[in-house]
């Protein structure tokens, strides 16, 4: 699998779990210390979060790393 399709993999899945949860990117950046921007272009699939963000999100949320990155079902 490309780069790309893991990006796009991560950015659907971040976007999924926020809205699933009923929750703003603003919620979610608050929840782990990063602004409203960093979700939105995570889930554009703009960015990626560094190694830190990623595990943040990861507790946030309950699930792997793996799972967010797209290693996993």
């Amino acid at each position: 699998m490309s780069e790309k399709n893991y990006l796009n993999i991560f950015a659907e899945r971040l976007k999924e779990l926020r809205t699933e949860q009923g929750l703003t990117g603003e919620q979610v950046a608050k929840a782990i210390g990063v602004s409203k921007m960093a979700i939105s272009n995570w889930e554009r699939a703009i960015k990626v979060p560094t190694m830190l963000y990623l595990v943040e999100l990861a507790k946030f949320f309950k699930v792997s790393t793996d799972y967010l990155c797209g290693l996993e079902d």
